[in-house]
């Protein structure tokens, strides 16, 4: 087996391991009545809210939101880790903090934060913006192909324009952050 089909394999192994790994948070955070949902989730410009960069990407409010999360993060996280190029574990740290830090700062009052969505949508615009850097065959097919299957989320980013329950529960404010986060990390990959 070639090298680059291992750090493929590798890379969606990670990944599956990882969402395998938000399942179990969601399970203990059901289990506890939601105890971890109401204290690491991001509260927006509440200094207590800012653990929620660290812990709400782990978090979801229940097993539809961590259903609609998991497939995104195997597919994206799994295209970051398969490509060393991408410097996989800086250009995600970047994302899953710099998404958090900005839904802390933007975010609603009174409001809390939390899923992988902050992360998938940082995923989606670095994907994207990378090829423009590394100028590479590889990162321009996975560029592509994270545009053509994932573009649309970023009408996600958009506050909504209906006033629906079910759209009052979605973090745009966490989508824009983590695309903005996503674009700085590609950003930071042509700098070495």
């Amino acid at each position: 087996m070639s090298a680059n089909k291992n750090s493929v394999i590798g890379g969606f192994a990670r990944a599956a391991a990882f969402v395998l790994c938000l399942g179990v948070v969601l399970l203990v955070d059901t289990l506890s009545g939601d105890s971890l949902t109401r204290r690491l989730g991001i509260e927006p410009r509440v200094i207590h809210g800012l653990d929620g960069m660290l812990f709400a990407p782990l978090l979801h409010g229940d097993l539809g939101h961590y259903l609609s999360n998991a497939m995104p993060m195997i597919v994206l996280l799994g295209l970051l880790f398969a490509n060393s190029n991408y410097k996989p574990w800086r250009s995600l740290g970047i994302v899953w903090l710099l998404g958090g830090l900005g839904t802390w700062v933007i975010g609603r009052p009174g409001s809390t934060h939390i899923g992988a969505s902050i992360v998938i949508f940082g995923l989606v615009a670095f994907l994207i913006v990378a090829s423009l850097f590394l100028r590479s065959w590889r990162s321009a097919v996975v560029s592509a192909v994270v545009l053509f299957f994932y573009g649309g989320i970023f009408l996600g980013v958009l506050p909504p324009l209906l006033n629906s329950s079910l759209q009052e529960k979605i973090s745009w404010e966490g989508h824009l952050s983590g695309a903005v986060a996503g674009v700085i990390a590609a950003w930071r990959i042509r700098r070495g």
